[in-house]
C-alpha cells in the first residue's frame, strides 16, 4: 500500500496549484541543477538501479532504452520525443499529469533529455486533448519565463528547448514509430525497424520516445534515488504507477499506488468495490482494450505488475482497468472493439488491413449467433494469422481481445449460436 509521502503525483486531483508557484511549493524544480551537474551516466545509472519500466504498455526498462542512445554525437542532433497520444481505449491517466502536474513532465523532460546528450525535446499530444495541451504549454511558457529551460537551463549549463505538437487523433500515431512520422508532417503509418529510433529516429537522427509518466517520474526518482523506486513492488515490477479503473466499479478514478497491489485491494481502497458485489463481477481487462480479458474469478486473486499479469494470461498494459459485471454482453463488448481496430488500421500490412476487417465482421455476426460452431475456431486461427504479422503491434492488438473471449467465454458464444439456431428451427 502506497504511503502518502511516496507519492510521486502530489497534484493528481487539482487541489492544488498547478502553476510553477504550486509545483515547486510541492517540491518539483527543486535541486534540477545538482541532477544535472551528476553527469549522464550517473543518470542513466541511477534509472537502471530504479528498475522503471516504460509506462506506455510495453514495459521496456526505461534506463535501458536511454542507454541506446549514442554517447558521442557524430555531427546529428539528439531528440526525446514524449509519447503524449494517450489513445488507447480506457486508458486516461497522462490526461490527469498535463491537466494538474504539468510541471512533473516538463522537468523530467529537461534532466531525460540531457541524459540523453539532447538539446530538443518534443511532446506529441493527442488530437482531442485541447484543455491538456493549454495547461501544458501554460506550463512550458512558465518554465521558460523562469530560465528553468532554454538557454542554461535552470542553470545547469545544458541548453534546452521544448516543443508542444499536437496530433490529428488518430489511434495508429500511438506508436512509435508512427509518431515520429506524423511529427515530421507525413501520415501516420509505422517504420520498419531496424534502425531503430535510438540510430535513426525524427528526422533521421537519434531519438529516444517514452510515455508521458515515464518521464513524469524521473525527477522525484533522482531525487529520492533509484534504490528508493526499486523498494516499491515487487523485482522487476518497482515503483509506483498510476491505474485508471474504469466500468462496473462504485467509483470510478485514476489513482497512483504502488506496483503489485492485488486486484482486490486496489478495487475495495479506491472504488469502494464492485458494483454489486464481488460475485457480480464478469470480467476484467486489465491494461487497456489491447490485452485479452480476464475472466471475474481467475482475477480477484490477481497482482496488478507485468509478471503476474502474463501468468493470468494477459498483461498489465497501460494499467487502464476496465471492469464488466455480469450486465455485460462480452460478445458485443469485444465486437466493438474490433470494430475500433478496423477504424484505426493504417492499412500498411496485408494481415491488418484485411484481417481486421474480417474479424469485425465475424464478430458482428457472432454478436447476433448467425454463425456456425466450426467458426469460432477459424476466427481463432484468423487472429494467430494476423498477430505477430504486422510492422507494429496493432495486428495483435486486433487479435488479442479476440483471443481472450475464445479462451474465457468460448461457451456464451456456442450458446448464442445454439440458441439462434433453435429459435430459427421454431420459427420454421
Amino acid at each position: 500500500m502506497l504511503t502518502d509521502e511516496n507519492r510521486i503525483f502530489t497534484n493528481l486531483y487539482g487541489m492544488h496549484d498547478r502553476t510553477l508557484n504550486g509545483a515547486q511549493a510541492r517540491g518539483h524544480w527543486d535541486g534540477t541543477a545538482d541532477i544535472i551537474k551528476k553527469g549522464r551516466d550517473w543518470i542513466v545509472n541511477e534509472m537502471k538501479t530504479s528498475g522503471l519500466r516504460g509506462r506506455g504498455g510495453a514495459g521496456f526498462p526505461t534506463g535501458l532504452k536511454w542507454s541506446f542512445m549514442p554517447k558521442e554525437s557524430d555531427g546529428r542532433p539528439a531528440y526525446l520525443v514524449v509519447n503524449a497520444d494517450e489513445s488507447e481505449p480506457g486508458t486516461c491517466k497522462d490526461r490527469e499529469i498535463m491537466r494538474h502536474d504539468p510541471h512533473t513532465l516538463v522537468e523530467g523532460c529537461l534532466i531525460a533529455s540531457f541524459a540523453m546528450n539532447a538539446h530538443a525535446c518534443y511532446i506529441y499530444i493527442r488530437g482531442e486533448y485541447i484543455r491538456e495541451k493549454e495547461a501544458l504549454q501554460a506550463a512550458i511558457d512558465e518554465a521558460y519565463e523562469a530560465g528553468l529551460v532554454g538557454k542554461n537551463a535552470a542553470k545547469s549549463g545544458w541548453d534546452f528547448d521544448i516543443y508542444l505538437t499536437h496530433g490529428a487523433g488518430a489511434y495508429i500515431c500511438g506508436e512509435e514509430t508512427s509518431l515520429l512520422e506524423s511529427l515530421e508532417g507525413k501520415k501516420g503509418m509505422p517504420r520498419m525497424k531496424p534502425p531503430f529510433p535510438a540510430g535513426a529516429g525524427l528526422y533521421g537522427c537519434p531519438t529516444t520516445v517514452n510515455n508521458v509518466e515515464s518521464i513524469a517520474v524521473v525527477p522525484t526518482i533522482l531525487r529520492r534515488g533509484g534504490e528508493w523506486f526499486a523498494s516499491m513492488g515487487r523485482p522487476n515490477n518497482a515503483g509506483t504507477k498510476l491505474f485508471a479503473i474504469s466500468g462496473h466499479v462504485n467509483n470510478p478514478c485514476v489513482v497512483e499506488e504502488e506496483m503489485s497491489i492485488p486486484f482486490e485491494e486496489l478495487i475495495e481502497k479506491h472504488c469502494g468495490g464492485i458494483r454489486g458485489g464481488w460475485d457480480n463481477l464478469k470480467a476484467v481487462i486489465p491494461g487497456g482494450s489491447s490485452v485479452p480479458c480476464v475472466r471475474g474469478e481467475n482475477m480477484r486473486d490477481a497482482i496488478m505488475d507485468f509478471d503476474a499479469l502474463k501468468e493470468k494470461g494477459s498483461s498489465l498494459g497501460t494499467a487502464a482497468v476496465i471492469v464488466m459485471d455480469q450486465s455485460t454482453d462480452m460478445i458485443k463488448a469485444i465486437w466493438r472493439l474490433s470494430k475500433f481496430y478496423k477504424h484505426e488500421s493504417c492499412g500498411q500490412c496485408t494481415p491488418c488491413r484485411e484481417g481486421t476487417g474480417w474479424m469485425m465482421r465475424v464478430m458482428a455476426r457472432l454478436v447476433k449467433g448467425d454463425a456456425r460452431p466450426e467458426e469460432i475456431d477459424m476466427l481463432l486461427d484468423v487472429t494467430k494469422q494476423v498477430e505477430g504479422h504486422t510492422i507494429c503491434a496493432l495486428g495483435d492488438a486486433a487479435a488479442w481481445p479476440i483471443q481472450g473471449l475464445i479462451k474465457n467465454f468460448r461457451d456464451e458464444i456456442e450458446d448464442r449460436i445454439k440458441d439462434k439456431r433453435v429459435a430459427g428451427m421454431a420459427a420454421e
